[in-house]
């Protein structure tokens, strides 16, 4: 595995220097919600260099991944973006192919936003509500300690409080980043508030995330593409479907769109920072390293997105939606992005 490694590796940087001058553009794939970022630091970096202004493209974290991996070569990307960690199998996945050295750059945090119109009046819900709302299936009603299918047609019935509109949620696919967290963290948080459940994770942790993090597929949740736009011109239209996305999203649209009160805490720039809200995670690019020093510009284009004038507390990526990484932490990513150091391996 490892010669066979190694040797996609050197026929992938003698066709890379080979073709070098076929492309002088730099390539980026990946998240819907890291693009406007991402988007903004290569539009700011075409026009303050001599490099070309680099090719984004929105495929999905997931996506962006697959293609990433794919191998060496000019008509492979450069960079990926994702709005959660390269998983592990990912990772030997790029290894397989020759991507052998892979450099992580952690940019700020996201909050996920559950959002609805302002036509309609504000949710509050806690993450046990989202779960018995969204969850493939759910503790029978009738009591005892199994699973049933989803039975919740309207959120009143998953808790008297709730209005009593029908359960409409649109949200990303599984191959976008933004699914995996929202599942990770809002799901799963909601799912292990019932003790019997959560004790199912210490004697078979694959049952338990299944029971977790499956979403219901019988219409109440959605899935609206890659395009988080999308879903924001369909809530604007439907005053009774809530919206899943990056709270860049949300803040960008905050003259139509509301964001949902999650366990007492609202989706806010402050609260993100702060970590009071609870459905919140890191966001992150990944850069292929045999690309560095071949096509043009990567290295300066990292540079330029880990600088302080981009992604610092006045830079003008907070000012789109990004939440700043404390002052120590943007230093040493700064310094170990910028040293193109090759990361392990995401265990």
């Amino acid at each position: 595995m490892k010669r066979t490694a190694v040797t996609l590796a050197v026929l992938g940087a003698l066709s890379l220097s080979a073709q070098a001058m076929a492309r002088d553009t730099i390539n980026i794939v990946g998240s819907s919600t890291v693009f406007p970022f991402a988007t903004t630091v290569a539009e700011n970096f075409g026009n303050a260099t001599e490099f070309n202004t680099p090719k984004i493209e929105s495929t999905g974290s997931g996506g962006g991944m697959k293609l990433f991996c794919a191998g060496v070569g000019v008509d492979q990307p450069d960079i990926t973006n994702a709005s959660r960690r390269m998983k592990v199998s990912e990772f030997e996945k790029c290894q397989e192919n020759g991507v052998t050295e892979i450099t992580e750059v952690v940019i700020g945090y996201d909050g996920i936003a559950i959002a609805n119109s302002k036509k309609a009046d504000q949710f509050e819900l806690s993450l046990r509500d989202v779960w018995l709302a969204l969850a493939k299936d759910v503790p029978d009603p009738d009591g005892g300690e199994k699973l049933v299918p989803n039975p919740y047609k309207t959120w009143k019935e998953v808790n008297p409080d709730l209005p009593d509109v029908a359960i409409e949620v649109l949200g990303p696919p599984p191959t976008s980043g933004t699914r995996d967290a929202f599942a990770e963290i809002a799901m799963e948080g909601g799912c292990k508030s019932f003790d019997w459940i959560a004790a199912i994770k210490g004697e078979d942790k694959s049952k338990y995330k299944a029971i977790c993090r499956t979403v219901r597929e019988d219409g109440a949740y959605v899935e609206a593409g890659e395009n988080d736009n999308l879903i924001v011109q369909k809530l604007d239209s439907n005053a009774d479907a809530l919206g899943v996305f990056g709270f860049s999203f949300l803040d960008q649209n905050s003259d139509k769109l509301q964001g949902t009160i999650i366990d007492g805490v609202e989706p806010t720039f402050d609260n993100i920072a702060s970590g009071a809200y609870p459905v919140s995670r890191s966001l992150y690019f990944y850069v292929k390293n045999a690309h560095v020093g071949t096509i043009p510009g990567i290295l300066e284009y990292v540079t330029a997105f880990t600088s302080e004038n981009a992604w610092g507390p006045d830079g003008y990526l907070p000012g789109k939606g990004l939440i700043p990484l404390p002052d120590d932490m943007r230093a040493k990513i700064a310094k170990s992005s910028q040293a193109m150091e090759p990361m392990s391996s995401p265990k």
